[in-house]
């Protein structure tokens, strides 16, 4: 086995420090390559704007700048080209890109590394993934979120059962139980957006963790990065791994609204509700059973959310209580990081297209709103607008509901003389209130499900997703 530049990422051990070859043991645990070469067109990137700033201050000629970048490219063709291996004596990305440079250029590789430690490179290869990574999932809400507003435009006057603990509470308009998936995505956009902004600081120019002895000028190297700034602080600029965990942070919030979105069409799409039919591109069947037609990617979306979740937790408990400035313990967090990234982009892009052919039942929708016993608020209110306190309302129409229970009616169904032995209020009006036609567009009130806030939701619904879609390109 070949020596390995030493035994932690910082620049105070030089490997002829060490007589001992790594324990096989040691070596396959400590080694990254295997997950953090994807930090490759990055690393690249940021060593070729690190030789630019290297050659402004003369630490480099312009001709052995341009050399350097062009051999980094060269070395990017040959990682991006079929039948590429690393070698196994390639501790991580950073020296194996070092490495091939070297194949390229010869000892001219070994000056790009003047002026930076492998901690503040790795630090600033994270931020720039995490960058990214944010704006991404920033347009896939967005996708996702188009198609839901656009459900909720062709089903705005379609009536629906609203439910708590998953029994019929009030009706809603469809549109308007959509466009609740809409506000969920718009907050996780925004959650987004605020990872992006957390790792738009540069930590590269930190160093080891005291800063570097060179003068590069940092903010020149940061916009060529296309980072909005640098740290300003060389110990927190090597261990901070905020945006990491707060990419992560909005990542299981999204997967956990996502989950949300996948039970309930798992739960409509059954025989038992039979409100909605999933796309068979979104299908499976079964193996055994020919008539079955199963919302696989439904359930799958449910079931990815406690995967993201953990990898937050993963990341919290790596950095937990850990002191300044960088520990080997911060290698963990890429894995977690490569598999929320995949995990949710894939539940994005599977929810948008869940949402391309999902159809509705309105004939059921319908048949499961018009149940009575969903305008019971509706008649306690009526009673309160003829002086009867809320409460005593309550217990009033609650008494009513046990009466038409018991007598396997629809609350319709009482005689008046059964509705006066609970209120000498009630009259005539009782069974006006029970008209449907009522139930939903009593809820005027701003974001409510009648027909007027509903509108004014969609409205603010369309300059929600402009605003998103601009972040998204700026971010």
């Amino acid at each position: 086995m070949a020596r390995f530049p030493g035994s932690e990422k910082d620049d105070g051990d030089a490997p002829a420090r060490f007589r001992k070859d790594p324990d096989p043991r040691f070596w396959r645990m400590n080694r990254s390559l295997p997950f953090d070469w994807q930090l490759a067109p990055y690393d690249l990137l940021q060593s070729q704007a690190h030789a630019r700033g290297l050659a402004r201050i003369g630490v480099l000629t312009e001709a052995e700048a341009e050399e350097i970048g062009a051999g980094l490219e060269r070395v990017g063709a040959r990682i991006e080209a079929p039948g590429f291996a690393f070698e196994e004596s390639d501790e991580d990305i950073h020296m194996a890109i070092e490495r091939l440079l070297g194949e390229e250029i010869g000892a001219l590789a070994g000056k790009v590394h003047t002026g930076r430690s492998r901690n503040d490179q790795v630090a600033t290869d994270i931020a720039m993934v995490v960058g990214a990574a944010s704006r991404r999932a920033m347009r896939l809400c967005a996708a996702a979120m188009e198609r839901l507003l656009a459900l909720a435009e062709s089903h705005v006057d379609w009536a629906m059962p609203g439910y708590t603990h998953l029994q019929r509470a009030q009706p809603v308009y469809l549109g308007h139980h959509l466009l609740a998936y809409f506000w969920m995505l718009s907050r996780d956009a925004r959650r987004f957006d605020f990872a992006a902004e957390s790792a738009s600081v540069m930590p590269l120019g930190s160093g080891a963790l005291a800063g570097v002895n060179w003068p590069i000028d940092r903010e020149i190297v940061a916009a060529e990065l296309g980072f909005a700034g640098i740290t300003q602080n060389s110990l927190d600029g090597t261990s901070n791994r905020d945006f990491v965990i707060d990419y992560l942070s909005a990542a299981a919030t999204c997967a956990m609204h996502l989950s949300r979105l996948g039970s309930e069409l798992v739960i409509w799409s059954s025989t038992e509700f039979g409100f909605v039919e999933l796309d068979e591109a979104f299908s499976s069947g079964s193996s055994i059973m020919p008539q079955k037609v199963n919302p696989d990617s439904a359930e799958l979306l449910r079931a990815k959310s406690p995967r993201v979740a953990a990898a937050h937790q993963t990341l919290l408990g790596v950095m937990h209580a850990l002191p300044l400035t960088y520990g080997k313990d911060m290698q963990e967090d890429k894995e977690p990081l490569w598999d929320a990234i995949a995990t949710v982009e894939s539940s994005l892009e599977m929810t948008a297209g869940i949402l391309e052919g999902i159809a509705f039942d309105r004939e059921r929708l319908e048949e499961a709103s018009g149940d009575e016993m969903l305008a019971a608020t509706e008649v306690a209110d009526r009673l309160v607008r003829q002086g009867v306190p809320f409460r005593e309302a309550h217990g009033i129409v609650g008494e009513l509901v046990r009466d038409a229970i018991a007598a396997d009616v629809p609350l319709s169904g009482l005689t008046p003389e059964q509705i006066r032995q609970r209120s000498e209020v009630l009259g005539d009006e009782y069974y006006e209130v029970l008209q449907r036609g009522s139930w939903l567009e009593s809820k005027q009130i701003a974001g409510g499900t009648g027909s007027a806030p509903l509108a004014a939701q969609i409205d603010q619904a369309r300059t929600a997703l402009a605003a998103i879609h601009e972040a998204a390109g700026s971010a």
